[in-house]
């Protein structure tokens, strides 16, 4: 809904249609968007408990609407064309959200600008760590998967002190398969094969190796002998640019507690001092040996290469903490260029990167939740979270808490007709529920928890015991 299209409901009389289990929690929510937005409403329940079931020919039959109502909102669950119910009552019909919560958003209030994030500044490349011991398929399927998830360029990684014979087999299978591909060696022989197989970068190029890694024709990322040597960088950019080699500058990131800051300081002295050469931050020396989830430090990191104009960030995804940091880098990529380009703070503009807790959590009342556990007539149970307890229902009874044994135990002895496949329901989604409690998640029955860009992972998702298929509506309906 437009800014326009807000402005009008002001002193407009808004019929919203739920179902009875739903009633509360939904005039708690419209009273306060009356006040805000200055109109006028009313709440109508047409013969049906969940507002999951409702239908347009059902409305055809069972709807009232009654005099001076400009416009009439749904449920975002009502099935079939909403033409039927504008022709027969001659006013506007529209789809609300699915979950009544929504309905601030819906009308144009607490709602983030929509805004692509599809332009970035920051090429990924990803290593596959000891590429040269896996079996050639492995290979290709861990870069096919670090593409998908982000990567431009994948990094073929050796093992120092090892010459592997089939290293020009790997870079010829990703070529094959139309990926870009650097080689991570000092080997001689592993470089010269990968070039030959159609590798386009080596990483790296210093002293030690710059007598024969310049003859290949291909880019070279220049590095320091060692990190703190900054001379020595100046000194191979120099013999680089004498001899017109095509390469980007890499001052070496280092681990926290090994000289972290410092190494920051130097990546901001050379950005000072070549300001027109592309450079390179391998992020894996902070990410991996630091024992944290790597998400918001791939953030941080992006945003320093962001801001000094570093083209490529080097990762790896090798310790478990860091099992996504190639996603984590895409979705860093986006954020931190619309972020600088626009200079605005990075906050309500996407939650891709909050993976163990949610943005904006929301959950029903207590006024709410006792009501809906007092007009049950059926057997069918409902969860909820809040954030200071637990919520299971039906019939029979109301059981919350915090604590999930007594709740489920409780809720069994009152129902001990419940069949072994829907015991497993019941404590798989008090599971779920609890989990996300616990970490500040938005919880709804049957419907998957928010990983951000993890995706939804095996056991996130429904596993809605069948024959039961009406249990949960009644948690997300308007």
């Amino acid at each position: 809904m437009t800014e326009d299209r807000t402005s009008q409901i002001e002193n407009a009389t808004i019929l919203f249609v739920t179902g009875r289990l739903a009633e509360t929690g939904l005039r708690e929510t419209v009273a306060g968007l009356s006040r805000r937005l200055g109109f006028r409403y009313e709440v109508t329940v047409p013969g049906i408990q969940v507002a999951a079931l409702l239908h347009v020919n059902l409305l055809l039959k069972r709807l009232h609407v009654p005099n001076g109502v400009d416009r009439v909102v749904l449920p975002g669950w009502c099935q079939g064309d909403l033409m039927k119910l504008e022709q027969h009552f001659g006013i506007s019909f529209e789809r609300g959200p699915k979950d009544h919560r929504d309905l601030p958003e819906h009308f144009g209030l607490d709602r983030k600008k929509e805004i692509r994030l599809d332009c970035y500044s920051i090429d990924i490349i990803a290593e596959i760590n000891h590429a040269t011991r896996l079996p050639v398929a492995d290979v290709v399927a861990e870069a096919k998967a670090m593409t998908a998830a982000g990567a431009d360029l994948i990094d073929v990684g050796c093992v120092p002190g090892e010459s592997c014979p089939f290293v020009g087999e790997i870079v010829q299978a990703l070529r094959g398969e139309n990926l870009r591909v650097s080689i991570d060696s000092f080997d001689r022989h592993e470089v010269e094969h990968a070039v030959a197989a159609g590798a386009e970068l080596v990483l790296s190029c210093n002293h030690s190796n710059i007598d024969w890694v310049t003859d290949f024709g291909v880019e070279v990322v220049a590095i320091p002998d060692t990190p703190s040597d900054t001379e020595s960088l100046d000194r191979i950019i120099e013999q680089l640019s004498r001899n017109n080699v095509s390469f980007r500058i890499d001052p070496i990131i280092e681990p926290i507690g090994m000289g972290f800051t410092a190494s920051l300081r130097r990546y901001m002295d050379a950005r000072k001092k070549y300001p027109d050469l592309p450079m390179m931050m391998g992020v894996g020396n902070v990410t991996e040996l630091t024992e944290v989830d790597s998400a918001g430090v791939n953030m941080l990191l992006a945003a320093v290469c962001e801001e000094l104009g570093i083209e490529s960030i080097l990762t790896t995804q090798v310790i478990n903490w860091c099992r996504t940091s190639v996603a984590e880098l895409d979705a860093a990529r986006r954020l931190i260029a619309h972020s600088v380009s626009n200079a605005v703070i990075p906050k309500h503009i996407d939650s891709s990167l909050v993976m163990l807790r949610d943005a904006k959590p929301k959950s029903e009342s207590a006024d709410s939740l006792n009501a809906l556990a007092t007009a049950l007539t059926d057997p069918n149970f409902r969860i909820f979270a809040t954030p200071s307890e637990l919520h299971l229902m039906n019939n029979t009874g109301h059981w919350h808490g915090d604590g999930v044994f007594e709740i489920f135990g409780s809720a069994l002895k009152a129902n001990p007709d419940v069949d072994a496949g829907h015991t497993f329901y019941l404590g798989y989604e008090l599971a779920r529920a609890e989990i996300a409690r616990f970490l500040g998640k938005q919880y709804i029955q049957d419907e998957s928890l928010n990983w951000g860009v993890i995706g939804d992972l095996p056991g996130s998702s429904s596993v809605r015991h069948e024959g039961r298929a009406d249990e949960g509506e009644v948690n997300r309906e308007p």
